[in-house]
């Protein structure tokens, strides 16, 4: 079966997932930051369910970082001066 979940999409959530467990947050720590379900995380971390736009900025905020860190490079255009 073909995955539902773009390679980008992907790359994102392993970002997110890697920087959680670099700051040492916990999956239930997270959750409950969340005011989700431990399973919650899982399921978003192992794709099984897909983060909406809302949550997504919801985990930068808890995570501290911009969403530059995040992103795939090509989605920034350019700075012309």
């Amino acid at each position: 079966m073909k995955s539902i979940y773009t390679d980008d999409y992907i790359s994102i959530i392993s970002v997110l997932r890697t920087i959680r467990i670099e700051k040492n947050i916990t999956q239930l720590e997270m959750a409950k930051k969340l005011n989700v379900n431990q399973s919650f995380i899982s399921k978003v971390e192992n794709c099984e369910r897909r983060l909406d736009v809302i949550e997504f900025l919801s985990w930068l905020d808890i995570l501290d970082i911009a969403i530059t860190s995040v992103l795939p490079t090509k989605y920034f255009k350019e700075d012309i001066n």
